[in-house]
């Protein structure tokens, strides 16, 4: 019988980053000026290393840039000298040393995927059991004026995006008028994505939806508190338009929970919040079988995580939507290989793992850790 190359970590790198956003970027419950990441470069004893990114937003998950970065080198002494291709048990692992710091596992977790398809010389999408596939991301605009929302949405347009997305949040009369003149400058050729990001509560959410009803709107992103599941539920029951679970939508469980009380018409899958493709194949799994539609979201990372959740959205037939253009809103690409963007079409290389790496003069900037 054929055995498998044995490989073993060697060393962990922790590289802290920053990188400026082209503008502030707004939502209901934060704002940020720069993408205040951290990169995991995972290697072997064989040679082979496997790359992962962390862009923590602590409103959402609780994490900061500095809190990663303590928390990754407490990871990294605890995955020295084991097998990278158990990535269940490293897993497992990481999950019962350090509770929640979702988007910190998630640049583990990406990072030891990458080394499972470089090492397997597969990409992830062919791993994953899928195939290589063109798919369309949305643009989005921040929460501001209503005239600059517009006319930043006619620039989108013009420049050959299928659809976009609009931050909401605010009152019912400014996310009504914001769509409207939306609309009065694109007209009615592509769909409009809302996200609330828990800005409403129950009876403001449903007195906007129903006010945005015939605008074109394909769905609502978190249009309450994401620990209200029983505000969600009321508002799919009630609501003209679709409801997608977002914040209240971390890991399987939660997606469990949230297919069996009926809360949402979709699911929006966050490497950052799932913890990483790990958990995320399993969300996605337990919404096909309840019926649900994913989609697949991100921050404001660069196309390095952009480009494994992408293979992710190629590979699953019921992940149907991709909202992967936090790379579009910073000032600087520092990734090497990855995922091509055309416009808002995604193009996925055929090399192993998730191919994309972090150029080595931009990593020559950033203060590095390393554990071995």
């Amino acid at each position: 019988m054929a055995t498998r190359e044995r490989h073993k970590i060697s060393e962990i790198h922790i590289y802290k980053s920053d990188i400026k956003l082209k503008e502030p970027f707004k939502i209901a419950i934060m704002e940020i000026v720069s993408a205040q990441s951290i990169f995991i470069r995972v290697a072997t004893d064989t040679g082979l290393y496997g790359m992962g990114e962390a862009n923590p937003y602590w409103a959402i998950t609780g994490e900061t840039q500095a809190i990663n970065l303590a928390g990754a080198s407490d990871i990294a002494k605890l995955l020295l000298h084991k097998d990278p291709l158990d990535i269940e048990g490293r897993m497992r692992e990481i999950n019962a040393f350090l509770a929640h710091n979702s988007t910190l596992k998630s640049a583990f977790d990406m990072a030891l995927y990458d080394l499972l398809g470089k090492i397997s010389q597969l990409p992830l999408y062919a791993l994953f059991g899928g195939s290589n596939n063109t798919f369309y991301t949305d643009n989005t605009i921040g929460i501001g004026d209503p005239e600059a929302a517009a006319k930043k949405a006619l620039e989108f347009k013009k420049q050959g995006f299928r659809a976009i997305k609009v931050k909401l949040g605010t009152t019912i009369e400014q996310d009504v008028e914001r769509i409207k003149r939306i609309r009065d400058a694109i007209g009615y050729e592509i769909p409009i994505r809302i996200d609330a990001n828990q800005g409403w509560d129950y009876k403001t959410a449903l007195t906007s939806l129903k006010a945005l009803e015939s605008m074109g709107i394909e769905f609502c992103e978190q249009p309450v508190a994401y620990w209200d599941y029983e505000g969600l539920r009321r508002l799919r029951e009630n609501s003209p338009i679709g409801i997608m679970a977002d914040e209240s939508l971390f890991d399987h469980h939660d997606a469990l929970r949230l297919a069996a009380l009926g809360c949402c018409d979709y699911f929006n899958i966050k490497l950052s919040k799932s913890g990483g493709l790990h958990t995320a194949l399993k969300i996605n799994a337990i919404a096909e079988a309840a019926g649900l539609t994913c989609m697949v979201g991100c921050l404001t990372e660069t196309r390095l995580a952009l480009t494994a959740a992408a293979q992710l959205v190629s590979a699953k037939e019921n992940i149907r939507y991709a909202d992967l253009d936090g790379n579009l809103m910073l000032q600087e690409d520092p990734v090497i290989g990855g995922a091509e963007y055309d416009v808002g079409d995604i193009h996925l290389p055929d090399t192993p793992g998730h191919g994309a790496d972090i150029a080595p003069e931009f990593l020559g900037r950033c203060e590095c850790v390393t554990i071995k």
